[in-house]
């Protein structure tokens, strides 16, 4: 009972904590993306520049900070808990990742926002807007987090083992 009563309070303590650490990595995104600018007309909302790569950047730049981020909260998790609460600490970083990416994701939107910059020529506006493209960058923390804890869990649980 325990050992439940540890993992449990590993997983709530590490979710919460990845939480928190997502709000600074939106303000990072946010700081470090470039924007896409649109253009609103009367038929909807379009590319201004259809040969822009923003949008492919935005996700490139959301990808290597949470993918950062996974890799270091994957080990300090690991060497953290070593030992004590595998499990509750694995659930957390999955978990938590899960939670500090979708948290940077609606931060790092946020921040930016829509925001309509000037009416031009026949009614359009312009906006700039921070956004994801690939929804698949936010599980690139979790999965690097968990991934990095097993893989330094079987790497030294194995020399250990064989080498004692």
């Amino acid at each position: 009972m325990r050992h439940l009563r540890v993992d449990l309070a590993t997983l709530a303590v590490t979710v919460l904590v990845l939480g928190a650490l997502g709000v600074a990595a939106g303000f990072t995104w946010s700081a470090v993306a470039p924007t896409s600018r649109f253009a609103l007309t009367d038929s909807g909302l379009h590319l201004a520049d259809p040969e822009s790569q923003t949008l492919i950047a935005a996700d490139g730049w959301f990808a290597a900070i949470t993918g950062a981020l996974g890799l270091v909260s994957g080990v300090a998790a690991y060497f953290v808990t070593r030992g004590r609460a595998p499990v509750g600490a694995v659930l957390g970083v999955t978990g938590g990742g899960l939670l500090g990416a979708y948290v940077a994701y609606q931060v790092g939107s946020t921040v930016t926002g829509t925001t309509i910059q000037a009416a031009g020529p026949g009614g359009i506006r312009i906006t700039d807007s921070l956004g994801l493209t690939a929804h698949g960058v936010l599980l690139i923390w979790p999965l690097l987090a968990a991934g990095i804890f097993w893989v330094l869990e079987f790497m030294l649980t194995y020399r250990e083992v064989h080498h004692t």
